[in-house]
């Protein structure tokens, strides 16, 4: 009976036990047109074997050989074996959440170095243990920034991922939080005039990009200083972390929240990944989520606590500073592993050979005709071309030479509609590169 759905009788007697007369009347709080009426379109019912050999079939529908030029907040990277190899150890892969904490010291520990590469990474003084993923994290950064100004507006880059933005948007709308968007300039970068312009002394936080959606690197020291006078909260989000074997560390800022895909996660159809949110010591205490901290035992060993957890699961929902449920304790292991195994030479290396081929691929593609780089602003993997027809179109024609083009900027930026954002990591090799400008070349020059 463990993995079988209860009997009738079972039922009844569960219902009878709340005082319900059916299984409907517990879902009168939904909306009736939201409501399930018949079955899913499932095939079936299978057998085990059955369904073993209906997902075998399945599979084999994934094509191989394919080279992929998306990015747009997701990045596929080398990954070692070895990750896999560790995160899969019963001790690790059964540890779901450390709700007895102390009891489970390694859970606790890999936390712990979990949190001090990301503050290692971020230039900042203390990092929790891990969000949802970078869009969660980004808002609840935010979220922060308003608890610690008490105030009620936010200006968000224009250049901020979409879908960053839009999940901003969804817990904003029934908060009081008051969200207004500040353009980009002709460099791919926020408008700093525009900025400036709308900076008043009720804004709570300022969020940007680094590097942007559009692969630009912001200003982050020079917003940074233009707050200093304003009361108001810099929120750095950063969606490809590879980025920080390079770039200097947004220390300037004052609350960084970061996507830790880059680190040993696949891309998987988008997700589970691990966000990270990390700030300067004395906004510590509105931090989201859990903190685990070091301490020594009554015999002088050292130890892990859970240090703080002002989660609704650990205290009053008035004081709570976040529902998140999870701390992704799997996937910032994951993270830790890959890190510590690529050391700071290797993240470097990882860096500089995203950033050089980003770069070779960029001056490949502006050699074809009607061409051209769209923003002029330093980036680092990824850049934004324009071309002379529809990026969807084009993209269309690429994958039939099992290409995946880049990503369409029109679909979220309708004065970009044949504007393209192009990804290159170390998993591109050369050749690779050529062939992709070659069959873009070819495609560009047939006839409309």
């Amino acid at each position: 009976m463990r993995y079988l759905p209860k009997s009738p009788a079972e039922r009844e007697e569960m219902l009878a036990a709340v005082s319900t007369k059916s299984v409907d009347q517990l879902f009168l709080s939904v909306p009736e047109q939201y409501r399930l009426k018949e079955p899913l379109n499932l095939p079936g019912p299978f057998s085990e074997a059955e369904i073993i050999k209906y997902f075998k079939e399945r599979a084999s529908e994934n094509s191989l050989g394919y080279t992929s030029f998306l990015g747009a907040g997701v990045y596929n990277h080398l990954r070692s074996v070895i990750t896999d190899t560790i995160i899969q150890r019963g001790e690790f892969l059964t540890s779901y959440t450390p709700y007895q904490a102390e009891i489970t010291q390694g859970t606790l520990q890999s936390i712990f170095e979990f949190q001090t590469l990301m503050c290692q990474l971020t230039g900042q003084e203390v990092a929790n243990a891990s969000m949802y993923d970078g869009s969660t994290a980004t808002t609840e950064a935010v979220l922060m920034a308003e608890r610690l100004t008490g105030r009620r507006r936010v200006l968000v880059a224009r250049s901020v991922h979409p879908e960053y933005r839009a999940v901003l948007r969804t817990y904003a709308k029934n908060s009081g939080l008051s969200v207004e968007e500040v353009p980009f300039q002709a460099d791919g970068s926020v408008d700093a005039r525009a900025l400036q312009s709308s900076l008043k002394d009720d804004v709570a936080a300022v969020l940007l990009q680094s590097p942007n959606f559009f692969g630009a690197i912001e200003p982050v020291e020079e917003v940074a200083k233009a707050l200093r006078g304003a009361g108001a909260l810099l929120v750095v989000s950063i969606t490809e972390a590879v980025s920080l074997g390079i770039l200097k560390p947004p220390s300037a800022a004052d609350i960084v929240a970061m996507e830790g895909q880059s680190f040993g996660l696949p891309p998987s159809y988008g997700g589970p990944y691990a966000g990270v949110i990390a700030s300067r010591g004395k906004y510590v205490r509105q931090m989201p989520g859990r903190l685990v901290g070091q301490t020594t035992d009554v015999d002088g060993r050292r130890g892990f606590v859970l240090t703080l957890a002002t989660r609704e699961q650990h205290i009053r929902r008035e004081k709570a500073t976040s529902n998140i449920c999870t701390n992704q304790a799997l996937c910032a292991l994951a993270a830790t592993v890959h890190l510590c195994l690529l050391g700071k030479e290797g993240l470097r290396e990882m860096a500089h050979q995203n950033l050089s081929k980003a770069r070779f691929a960029l001056t490949e593609l502006e050699k074809i005709p009607g061409v051209r780089r769209a923003f002029k602003a330093p980036f680092f993997n990824e850049f934004t071309v324009e071309l002379p027809r529809s990026v969807k179109l084009v993209n269309a024609q690429l994958l039939r030479s099992k290409i995946i083009g880049p990503f369409v900027l029109g679909r979220d930026y309708p004065e970009l509609s044949k504007h393209a954002l192009v990804c290159v990591t170390e998993t591109i090799t050369r050749e690779e590169i050529e062939k992709f400008a070659g069959v873009l070349r070819a495609v560009l020059e047939q006839p409309v």
